[in-house]
């Protein structure tokens, strides 16, 4: 069954925590470079089996006990809430060796082999196993990770910077940390409590 509240809290976690990221910014750099939808081809066949990957590892974890799963989930919230915040923006842009050509096959196998190495183990991955542990609905928190990552990646490729200017990073980062410590209180309070 999906749940649509399940998709729609892991889309919200996922995009705010996605969208302070690089990976916004190496997508708005390639997305300058080549036509658009190559790059978004790429960018979101390697999103996809990132939460592929992501939600198969939460669900393995739904096999030990409750109360051990939501305490270590919701300390893994709150590691990546602390993350977030004490997070600097050190400015510092990726350099991405762009194809020779602009076919099709070289522009989306450039986006995709870019975000496959540098999101592997990123806090949006993790964030998602979280997600696919604390609720029993894989299937919902796949989709709603992947919209979300895909919502990221279009923005980036379409004009990240444009964003940018009118909402600051930092209430983003901000935001995303808020829901991040929300949902680590929730999962230690089941904990807890049972």
């Amino acid at each position: 069954m999906i749940s649509f509240t399940v998709m729609a809290v892991t889309f919200g976690v996922v995009f705010l925590a996605e969208l302070p990221d690089k990976t916004a910014l190496a997508g708005l750099m390639l997305g300058t470079r080549y036509r658009a939808s190559y790059v978004f081809v790429g960018v979101a066949a390697a999103f996809a089996v990132h939460v592929t990957l992501a939600v198969a590892a939460g669900s393995v974890l739904t096999l030990l006990p409750h109360r051990l799963v939501q305490a270590v989930v919701g300390l893994f919230f709150l590691a990546g809430a602390l993350m977030l915040l004490m997070k600097k923006d050190d400015g510092d842009e990726e350099k991405i060796k762009a194809p020779a050509d602009q076919s099709f096959w070289k522009v989306s196998g450039a986006g995709f082999m870019l975000i496959l190495v540098a999101e592997f183990g990123d806090l949006t991955q993790i964030m998602t196993a979280n997600l696919a542990a604390r609720y029993d609905s894989p299937l919902s928190v796949g989709i709603g990770a992947v919209l979300a990552l895909w919502a990221v990646a279009g923005i980036g490729i379409l004009g990240g910077r444009t964003l940018m200017k009118y909402v600051p990073l930092r209430l983003i980062t901000r935001v995303a940390a808020g829901v991040m410590l929300a949902l680590a209180g929730f999962s230690l309070f089941e904990a807890v409590v049972g």
